[in-house]
């Protein structure tokens, strides 16, 4: 599925970054709130919606209306409001270093977001993201390039590997790590996903920084430094700076010690490299938990590829709020929540989706190329329940009462989880 020949597509660079150059929570909030005509067919909408009422005749974002046709006028199933459900990375503001950048997307600008947040990195060639430490779990996905990755054990033994795209890690919490951007393409680009809605990338725990603040006596003390080593210590933090290549895997581990400081916990997953999880004539979903990447205790996620046409099944999962990171294509999703309502957005590659708790929904390509999307939860195992499942595992004559369809009917609906059907 992450194939070389997908390699443009799979880490797509949308148009919309030119009008875009704007970034709140408000704009999650009522960016999509107005109406314009055109969206869609609506002879069976609301008079009001679909006669001159709908008409704009003042200022509008065209470009930003063009990309959210749902969004902007949706469907007339929609009803009241359930809060924020999108933001973009394109709108968010990227902290610049001599080696990369970064940009997050948090619960600030998502605010229903409280479980899980995102940040969207780059490594130039060679380039480190610091020796550092969170407060949160990190799991992270390659989305370019190669990369290499290391993390120390309380026990002082230390995992090193390199990564490529398709590729997982996963550091727990207070567990110190680095991430450097490798050749032979330039550095790399990931995404991270942390489990706390307020974490910020900029709020970490930074080895320069901890030098800097602390007394050079008690460098001098602790680590057996000179004067001229301690005058050669960072005076600020680095965060993201330029550095040469490394070395190679195997002489960087021997270099270290070898086998007898080797972690014998397994840091990152081939996630690309696995057979898919589920596989139909629709698309895909490779699902990755504690189950098969026993180091994510606190992260669940799956790997999803619509072909055009097709659908997420209606569903919805039980232990944890979804938030969604689009990797290429175009779809839209609707969201219902109790009482009576319901929500359609429009979503492309960079963009952030985000479902409540247990709240009922499905996600649809609309596109003419594949629609690719990561499903995150803070839990240690993936689970969705399936609308047509739970119809077909019941009596008819109870279908039957609640919906109004006969037997004959009720038995067009698949009787297993589908998970991804062909459109």
């Amino acid at each position: 599925m992450i194939d070389k020949e997908k390699e443009s597509e799979f880490v797509e660079s949308p148009s919309r970054r030119s009008f875009l150059e704007v970034g709140s929570a408000a704009i999650a909030a009522v960016a999509f709130a107005g109406v314009a005509a055109n969206a869609q067919q609506r002879e069976d909408t609301r008079n009001a919606e679909g006669d001159h009422s709908s008409s704009d005749p003042g200022q509008e974002n065209k470009p930003l209306l063009d990309e959210n046709p749902n969004s902007n006028t949706p469907p007339p199933t929609d009803h009241g409001d359930i809060g924020p459900i999108w933001y973009s990375f394109d709108i968010a503001r990227k902290r610049l270093e001599e080696g990369g950048w970064t940009h997050q997307v948090t619960q600030r600008e998502l605010p229903p977001s409280t479980e899980l947040t995102g940040v969207n990195m780059r490594l130039t060639r060679g380039s480190f993201r610091e020796l550092h430490w969170h407060t949160a779990d990190e799991w992270a996905i390659m989305l370019y390039g190669n990369a290499r990755v290391t993390v120390l054990n309380p026990d002082g033994t230390i995992f090193i590997d390199d990564v490529t795209r398709g590729d997982l890690w996963y550091f727990p919490a207070g567990y110190p790590h680095s991430i450097q951007g490798l050749g032979p393409d330039d550095g790399c680009e990931f995404l991270l996903v942390f489990d706390q809605g307020l974490f910020s990338e900029d709020n970490t725990f930074l080895i320069s920084s901890w030098v800097a603040h602390t007394p050079p006596e008690i460098l001098q003390k602790n680590s057996n430094l000179d004067q001229s080593a301690i005058a050669k210590l960072p005076k600020e933090e680095l965060y993201i700076f330029p550095a040469d290549l490394p070395a190679s895997l195997a002489r960087d581990k021997a270099a270290i010690g070898g086998r007898s400081v080797e972690s014998p916990i397994q840091y990152t997953f081939k996630m690309a490299a696995m057979p898919p999880t589920k596989k139909t004539s629709g698309g895909e979903v490779r699902i990755v938990d504690s189950r098969n990447f026993p180091v994510s205790k606190n992260i669940a996620a799956g790997l999803v590829t619509l072909k055009p046409g097709a659908l997420r099944e209606l569903h919805w999962h039980p232990n944890a709020s979804e938030w969604q990171f689009y990797l290429a294509g175009k779809g839209r999703m609707t969201v219902f929540m109790p009482p009576d309502r319901a929500r359609t957005m429009d979503f492309n590659a960079n963009d952030v989706g985000f479902i409540p708790p247990v709240a009922g929904h499905y996600i649809e390509n609309t596109g003419d190329t594949d629609l690719v999307f990561l499903e995150m939860f803070k839990a240690d195992q993936y689970m969705d329940f399936s609308m047509n499942n739970w119809i077909r595992r019941l009596p008819p004559e109870m279908v039957t009462a609640h919906l109004n369809i006969d037997e004959a009917t009720i038995r067009k609906f698949p009787a297993e989880k589908q998970v991804v059907i062909a459109g």
